[in-house]
């Protein structure tokens, strides 16, 4: 949700116009023709219709034979490289990609990216629920998973207030908390077991725990590694998986070091 009066004095409205235009059409999985393009986004016809073109033209749209419009295959090549500099050098995906072939659950990266919590790099687990949404750029749900908590717990009383109440607590399910007084008292929790968990709090019937791997005073640079599994695991393991998440974070953070000095 876009804030109005946060909209910079030197905004150039083609390019918004064109970025509507953009995520209207992604929207629509089955294609929209120009006019309801320009009805969703409220511009004129020939506005969209110009807008359209370019975009098609450079390969962010693509026009199929019945006249309608879905999104083109540059916006894939833009999300390999979104995925690619959020996951950092590729020995950090190697890392990932270990842990899970280890231990069979789902292992996730997640940091601050704009100021909001993000999940920034996964690799999959067999014995995990496939989640097809928490993918690299999803960012909801901070107070519901653990990957979440985790990078909250690194903000002051203060600035979780702040977060909170900018972006809300969602009830996911019956179990989400969804009041600050509550969370405050699960992060306590969660820094006193050296490893912040949820239940069900994001999906029934899910676990995931995260500890940290990357502590900084620059919030942007805080790195967290989370892992999901059937809930009924987590009630039966919590210090297995607390001893190889723990030590999942220190490959991650060798190979987060090892690829900046390569780069240095």
């Amino acid at each position: 949700m876009r804030d109005p009066l946060a909209e910079p004095s030197d905004l150039i409205r083609s390019v918004s116009r064109a970025l509507r235009v953009l995520e209207s059409v992604g929207r629509a999985p089955r294609g929209l023709t120009v006019k309801q393009i320009a009805r969703r986004c409220e511009l004129t016809v020939a506005t969209t219709y110009h807008l359209v073109r370019t975009l098609a033209y450079e390969g962010y749209v693509i026009r199929r034979e019945d006249g309608t419009y879905i999104v083109g295959l540059e916006i894939a090549d833009r999300y390999r490289e979104l995925v690619s500099a959020f996951r950092g050098p590729p020995a950090v995906g190697d890392a990932l990609r270990r842990a899970a072939l280890d231990t069979g659950y789902s292992h996730y990266l997640g940091r601050f990216v704009g100021g909001r919590i993000a999940v920034t790099a996964s690799a999959e687990g067999a014995r995990s629920p496939f989640l097809d949404d928490v993918a690299p750029g999803f960012d909801e749900g901070g107070h519901a998973t653990a990957l979440g908590k985790a990078l909250l717990a690194t903000l002051t009383p203060d600035q979780r207030s702040r977060y909170l109440r900018d972006y809300g607590m969602r009830a996911f399910t019956p179990t989400t908390l969804t009041t600050a007084e509550a969370l405050e008292a699960d992060l306590a929790a969660g820094e006193r077991r050296g490893m912040q968990i949820e239940m069900g709090q994001f999906r029934q019937g899910l676990a995931s725990a995260a500890v940290v791997v990357v502590a900084d005073r620059d919030m942007e640079r805080r790195l967290v590694l989370a892992c999901s599994m059937p809930a009924a695991e987590m009630l039966t393991s919590a210090r297995v998986v607390r001893a190889k998440l723990t030590a999942a974070a220190r490959n991650v953070a060798e190979a987060l070091s090892g690829g900046e000095s390569a780069t240095a």
